[in-house]
């Protein structure tokens, strides 16, 4: 088993990894859209969160040996459920033909109200 961090001053408090390789899979921790500073990216914007979520989930699959076309599960966290369109035109236009599964979870306010959303996702390594 391999743990990774991604150096995130939440990790460190919260005792998680970012992501964990285990049994030919990388399990990937719930991410927001944040810059290196923890400021919240394209404010107001759930099609861009989302876009941006992806992006940082990406840089971690890399680390793990795998990439956005290995990726089996998707799970999207999203405080207003009535902008869900957003989040799906976003997840297609990331994942084309690969279709994952995806799960769509109506969530209350995150921790920082900027945050719309939040994603996690499980993909195969090797």
């Amino acid at each position: 088993m391999e743990r990774l961090s991604s150096g995130s001053t939440w990790e460190e408090r919260s005792g998680y990894s970012r992501a964990v390789v285990s049994n030919g899979f990388v399990f990937v921790s719930a991410t927001a859209a944040t810059g290196q500073d923890g400021e919240v990216l394209c404010k107001g914007d759930l099609h861009g969160q989302t876009r941006a979520i992806f992006l940082k989930l990406e840089e971690v699959l890399t680390r793990a040996g795998s990439g956005l076309d290995r990726v089996v599960q998707t799970r999207l966290y999203i405080t207003d459920i009535a902008r869900w369109a957003e989040a799906g035109r976003a997840h297609a236009e990331v994942f084309g033909d690969a279709r994952p599964a995806m799960s769509l979870v109506h969530v209350l306010p995150f921790l920082d109200p900027d945050m719309l959303i939040e994603g996690e996702l499980v993909a195969a390594v090797g």
